[in-house]
């Protein structure tokens, strides 16, 4: 197997990914939480340009990195929740979460090395869909496309917006 270049900055990118993702749970500071997890989607993101899927990285900025984590952040400011977290874990719940993280990684580990992560032979028969075709699929209202679940998400996150500043005026 022939190293290359694409394979180097994919593992980089990984290691990167998986380097933060542990930042991300193990901090006691939820501000500091979301700021790993902003890093972790931009590196989702870079993934998905190194795989030539560009709509798809552009998306994970925008709507991941871009608006979700603004929407942590608002949420985390608004409430003070730093003051009211609990930083001890408790002792009955150290050996359940280490046997949960050592099955993730034995079912990560047996897919790794059982899959051969070749192409199939119909990834050859895809071909690239147009920006325009996509713009129609996300904006139509007919039976595949997505104008109705876009707008109740968007409804939603002002919802919760809206919670929010309710919460925060009440103190």
């Amino acid at each position: 197997m022939d190293i290359t270049f694409q394979n180097v900055v994919f593992l980089i990118v990984a290691i990167f990914i998986t380097v933060f993702s542990v930042l991300t749970v193990t901090t006691n500071k939820i501000m500091r939480s979301a700021t790993y997890l902003l890093f972790v989607l931009f590196g989702t993101a870079a993934i998905y340009f190194l795989l030539g899927y560009t709509f798809l990285g552009a998306v994970q900025i925008m709507v991941y990195a871009g608006g979700i984590i603004i929407l942590y952040v608002f949420s985390i400011l608004l409430t003070n929740s730093d003051e009211n977290i609990n930083t001890g874990i408790k002792r009955g719940k150290i050996l359940p979460g280490l046997i949960s993280a050592l099955a993730g990684a034995g079912i990560i580990f047996f897919i790794i090395f059982t899959h051969n992560f070749m192409p199939s032979a119909s990834a050859n028969i895809l071909q690239e869909v147009d920006m325009k075709t996509i713009g129609f699929t996300l904006v139509g209202g007919g039976k595949h496309q997505y104008i109705l679940p876009f707008e109740v998400l968007g409804v939603l996150l002002l919802a919760c917006i809206i919670g929010g500043v309710l919460i925060a005026r009440k103190r």
